[in-house]
């Protein structure tokens, strides 16, 4: 019972004819509200949690969270309710795909630390001013698949506390969108799959990112000079430019100094053995991918020296039994 009992900031009232249709948020009552609507019978409460747990008692906050999603039409705004308990009927109504523009406004001012709405139809700029609303709470945001624009993005400005950011496959967001992340310095993963706001000027948002983890950069096709914007990143652990096939040995060259990274994904980049030299000093590395790149048999020596190397993708590169000599194993 913890998670609603132990607090009592909110509750949602009636406002004159006594029905159960509640629309106002109280800051002085307790949870009674809920508990009085709440079924006699767990047959009530949508068992998908538990399917693989046969008989067992659903916890009040899933009883609260189903009652409220059944009835989520009579509900105005959730902004008073416990963080965990709003964030939990969104993410309900995301998973069952009830969430709606109208209904989004619910959630406007309600401190979600976590919207996941990657692949999630409808979504603009206009669902932005509510993601935004969540400010300093906000801590990660995907809208990959999305049409929010500049316009949108831009919005996020005032999460500074933000951590994850994931905009694969926006289209409709340019490198004039991409400079708001140079404001984000909190960010440790970012993730912009087949973006065309990843250009070589657009990559200079990345380079105030001084505690970024993780980059997913797959299929930017317009990153050749970019890479220099990335020197600087010395937490950066995960870098994915598959598929980045304008990327060339004079780019690798600024990743010799990030010797955190532990996986490094160049598939059908056209970097060559000169290229992989520059990785010679990525001690770290446990992962590197190689495929389709134009490179031969010398470059195995450089590799040979990577000694915490545990996965190694040479597939469909130009190698073959002569030169594997220089390829000794650790």
């Amino acid at each position: 019972m913890g998670g609603v009992c132990s607090r009592k900031r909110s509750q949602l009232v009636d406002e004159g004819d006594g029905s159960p249709t509640t629309t106002r948020l109280s800051k002085t009552s307790s949870f009674k509200w809920l508990l009085l609507a709440l079924p006699r019978s767990s047959s009530d409460v949508s068992r998908k949690g538990q399917a693989n747990r046969p008989g067992r008692c659903p916890s009040l906050m899933e009883l609260c969270v189903a009652r409220v999603c059944k009835d989520i039409d009579k509900y105005s705004s959730f902004a008073m309710l416990p963080r965990d308990l709003s964030q939990q009927i969104f993410s309900e109504l995301v998973g069952s795909n009830c969430l709606t523009e109208a209904l989004l406004e619910s959630f406007r001012d309600c401190a979600l630390q976590d919207i996941c709405l990657g692949e999630y139809p409808g979504v603009n700029d206009a669902w932005m001013e509510v993601v935004a609303s969540q400010r300093q709470s906000l801590l990660s945001v995907d809208i990959s698949c999305s049409e929010v624009t500049d316009s949108g993005i831009a919005l996020l400005r005032d999460c500074s506390n933000m951590q994850g950011l994931a905009c694969n496959y926006c289209d409709q967001i340019s490198e004039d969108g991409l400079d708001i992340l140079s404001g984000l310095s909190n960010l440790t993963s970012v993730s912009f799959k087949r973006s065309n706001a990843v250009t070589a000027e657009g990559m200079r948002a990345f380079a105030n990112l001084i505690n970024l983890v993780k980059l997913d950069l797959e299929g930017c096709l317009k990153t050749h000079g970019g890479l220099i914007h990335l020197k600087d990143l010395t937490k950066l652990e995960s870098l994915n430019m598959r598929y980045c096939n304008n990327i060339v040995d004079s780019d690798i060259k600024y990743l010799s100094d990030l010797t955190n990274l532990k996986d490094l994904q160049l598939s059908c980049c056209r970097i060559t053995d000169l290229g992989v030299s520059y990785l010679r000093g990525l001690s770290k590395l446990t992962q590197l991918n190689l495929e389709g790149c134009p490179v031969t048999a010398a470059c195995l020596e450089t590799i040979s020296g990577l000694a915490l190397l545990i996965v190694l993708n040479l597939n469909r590169c130009g190698i073959y039994d002569k030169g594997c000599e220089n390829f000794k194993g650790k």
